[in-house]
């Protein structure tokens, strides 16, 4: 009987010599990621129907603002009200992106290739969570900018005119963040929990958009409180309110702050980062969870 014999073959694998990218680029790169899938690069013409004609509609808008205000001489509208009355656009924009994030990587199972790398599981839920905050930044601020632009150069005072919509813009963006931060939180954590992207579809609109009742109910309640405290009940009108506290007649001309939300303005703004914190504190439990399977 003859001994086995065998052969090993040189089929040119080599270890890998060059640098080690660490945590830092991981995230880089996974961020990255997460921005160009919100509008669509990198996907199917399908796939960027949507964020391009969401994109289109708000630049639409504040073309017309501005081309309307260049010949009226007159504000039509503020930049944080712009982001006010763009508001359920974003809605519709989460609910579509949000999925898309997070869902699709659920339900392909590709979690523990990522968290193979030297990727903690609370960077991947940051990563995408920065993502959908920008991408909604981006959606409601780079209008104003047309706007801004628009008005610098039709303002008839030089550049004082010119300063003076600066500092109108600059809450506007801020506002702007605003919006975005609380609708990716609440958006991303929604989206999170399933891996079909129509049901975590549906579960981001009906909590926007099912919890407005609540704010109706509260408002024609008999107690003046309720009625004040009637915005904490929909994250649409929580932020509304905020709004109203910080930036007064810039979002609501007038001065009817104090008639819609009265002297709890504190509350609204202390209830809004509690929504955010949680909504973030939720979503680290959750990817730690899913880890762990």
């Amino acid at each position: 009987m003859s001994e086995p014999t065998g052969v090993i073959h040189d089929i040119g694998y080599q270890r890998y010599t060059g640098p080690r990218l660490g945590r830092r680029h991981v995230f880089g790169a996974l961020y990255l990621h997460g921005l160009r899938t919100a509008f669509g690069f990198g996907r199917s013409a399908k796939a960027k129907i949507f964020p391009w004609l969401v994109i289109g509609i708000v630049t639409l808008v504040a073309a017309g603002v501005t081309a309307v205000r260049s010949q009226l001489g007159e504000v039509v509208m503020t930049y944080a009200q712009f982001a006010d009355n763009m508001s359920w656009l974003v809605i519709f924009f989460v609910a579509v992106v949000a999925p898309e994030l997070v869902s699709r990587d659920l339900h392909s199972g590709v979690l523990p290739l990522y968290f193979s790398r030297p990727l903690p599981r609370a960077d991947y839920a940051l990563a995408k969570l920065a993502a959908l905050g920008s991408a909604l930044w981006l959606l409601l601020g780079a209008p104003q900018l047309v706007m801004f632009l628009g008005a610098a150069f039709t303002t008839k005072d030089g550049m004082s005119g010119v300063w003076d919509e600066l500092l109108d813009l600059l809450p506007g963006l801020l506002y702007a963040a605003l919006w975005a931060v609380v609708f990716a939180s609440v958006g991303l954590l929604i989206a999170s929990l399933t891996g079909k992207r129509a049901f975590a579809a549906g579960g981001v609109v009906a909590v926007f958009l099912m919890t407005a009742p609540i704010v109706g109910i509260l408002s024609i309640m008999p107690s003046r409180t309720a009625n004040d405290l009637a915005m904490l009940g929909s994250p649409t009108a929580l932020v509304h309110a905020v709004g109203q506290y910080t930036l007064g007649d810039l979002l609501v001309p007038g001065g009817q702050t104090v008639d819609q939300i009265g002297g709890f303005g504190p509350v609204y703004v202390a209830a809004a980062v509690l929504l955010v914190a949680a909504c973030v504190a939720l979503l680290f439990m959750r990817y730690r969870k899913v880890a762990a399977r």
